[in-house]
């Protein structure tokens, strides 16, 4: 145990570590309330369709030689904002979303076969790569981790509103389509932005997992946010310490982490019968 200590406290020491331990932190700031927004506008197939966009993204990096991360992220802003006008229901969402997802992966493949780039760097966006993240990786993870719980503080009525009832929100004056695309803009982003930490497959880890073990814990919107972002924190911090100790991927060991989150937060005593949204909206304090 003494030698395993030492060697975790030995890789702590080590730059691309320390940025890794940091871009996780970031991530455990912003992103788990991008899950909450997910889960409560019921857009989870978003998220699949993103990973679809930034490995599109990322092929047109490859090609024109620019940064293929940052391509992905304007790629996937690009879609968010596009989609949103599809965005009346979920159900016309999700054939959006069904469509877009075919697209891009088909671009996506095109692209690299016609240009003849090597597509390893642009499959590697499927499992991730933690250790090499760089300043720019912080720079988005830490502009999410103000921006997004910043957004939510400052409209938060609104956006309770907007979770529990379209119609109503739009009744009460809230810029539903302005909000709608803001918040799927974000969503795509944030998804693009994690997507180096875990892989494309496995980024529900930071994003719906916090917050689907938040809205057992918490009474209002406010409150299942804070619960997830303090889980999000926990589970990326002892995900990535237990993985660094076990020198196992970080991106499998943080999802089965959170997993393992849900699962013992499933079994706590429901603590309120009633939707996790209508009291996330009722408690929101009234406009004047």
């Amino acid at each position: 145990m003494n030698l395993a200590t030492t060697d975790v406290g030995a890789l702590l020491e080590l730059l691309p570590v320390q940025r890794a331990g940091a871009a996780l932190l970031l991530a455990a700031i912003g992103l788990p309330v991008i899950g909450v927004i997910i889960v409560g506008l019921d857009i989870m197939p978003v998220r699949f369709a993103m990973m679809h966009v930034a490995l599109l993204g990322v092929a047109v990096g490859l090609i024109t030689g620019l940064d293929p991360m940052l391509c992905a992220l304007v790629a996937c802003a690009l879609s968010g904002a596009g989609i949103a006008p599809l965005a009346r229901t979920p159900d016309g969402l999700s054939g959006a979303m069904g469509l877009l997802m075919s697209l891009a992966i088909a671009a996506a493949l095109l692209l690299l076969a016609v240009s003849g780039v090597n597509a390893s760097g642009a499959f590697a966006l499927l499992w991730g790569s933690i250790l090499s993240v760089g300043g720019m990786d912080l720079v988005v993870l830490g502009a999410l981790a103000v921006v997004v719980p910043g957004l939510f503080w400052w409209r938060r009525r609104d956006i309770g509103l907007l979770l529990y009832d379209r119609e109503l929100a739009q009744c009460s004056g809230v810029p539903v389509r302005a909000l709608t695309a803001v918040l799927l803009v974000l969503v795509a982003v944030a998804v693009a932005g994690a997507i180096k930490l875990t892989g494309a497959l496995l980024v529900d880890a930071l994003t719906l997992l916090p917050a689907l073990a938040a809205r057992r814990l918490g009474s209002s919107l406010t409150s299942i946010t804070l619960w997830a972002v303090g889980i999000g924190i926990a589970v990326n911090l002892t995900g990535f310490l237990l993985a660094l100790w076990l020198d196992w991927p970080p991106g499998p060991v943080l999802v089965l982490t959170a997993g393992a989150v849900v699962l013992a937060v499933h079994f706590l005593p429901e603590r309120r019968t009633s939707s996790w949204r209508a009291p996330a909206s009722v408690r929101l304090p009234s406009s004047h």
